[in-house]
């Protein structure tokens, strides 16, 4: 596939070093000094564009992708109160687009879990709900996409949780999430249900950035010639 890179930071170029290792070519790549490129001349060239910039920026290149009729692979979290649009829009315009707030196909089988174990745990009140994140200190958005991924399930499935706070909670009805950032941590996400005999977790921790680059890639090759809006639930068919 000839593939367009939109955000050519450390995860673009990781993106990029898979791509070129399993036989694609990277036409394009688009960052802060070359936006004058993201249009539909240049973009038009490329078979799909994967999208990994800033909250702030995100929602015009992929509105830009879909002007070029270029199927778009996004993982920018942190504008997603916005998806709704996007998604009209890519179905009024028949285009095509697959978003993951994580591509790691760990984090989405423990999205899965998360979700089953909620409902499960929704039956045992004396076991309180807590949830912690940490990522590199040059992350932008906190809580992660991944940890509101991984709230609001658990707000849907546990009666007693009603919102939640982006730090410890006080009232027994708010989850707390917790955020850090510190050094270079690729990102670690940790569900913990307390009661006060026992602690059950569930945890995923990323070693490197490979693993987010590879699920996108693998992503840019499942939405290769379909049309529609997809997420890491179609591609994992679980």
């Amino acid at each position: 596939m000839k593939i367009a890179i939109i955000g050519y930071g450390k995860m673009g170029r990781e993106i990029e070093a898979v791509a070129l290792k399993n036989g694609h070519d990277v036409t394009l790549k688009i960052d802060l000094d070359s936006l004058h490129l993201l249009k539909p001349d240049s973009l038009g060239k490329a078979d799909v564009a994967i999208e990994f910039t800033t909250p702030g920026t995100a929602i015009d290149n992929i509105i830009a992708c879909f002007n070029a009729g270029v199927p778009v692979v996004s993982g920018t979290t942190g504008w997603t109160d916005r998806l709704d649009e996007i998604i009209e829009l890519c179905r009024s315009e028949k285009q095509t687009f697959f978003y993951a707030s994580n591509f790691s196909i760990g984090v989405n089988i423990m999205f899965r879990l998360n979700r089953w174990l909620a409902g499960v745990m929704d039956k045992f009140p004396r076991y309180d709900v807590m949830l912690s994140e940490t990522h590199h200190i040059h992350k932008k958005d906190a809580p992660s996409g991944t940890a509101l991924t991984l709230a609001g399930d658990i707000l849907k499935n546990i009666k007693r949780k009603s919102s939640w706070e982006n730090k410890p909670a006080i009232n027994p009805d708010t989850l707390s999430v917790i955020s850090e950032r510190k050094g270079e941590v690729p990102g670690t996400h940790i569900v913990t249900y307390t009661s006060p005999d026992d602690i059950l977790a569930v945890s995923h921790r990323a070693l490197n950035r490979s693993i987010f680059a590879a699920g996108a890639l693998i992503a840019a090759e499942f939405i290769d010639g379909k049309t529609g809006i997809y997420t890491m639930d179609d591609l994992l068919d679980l």
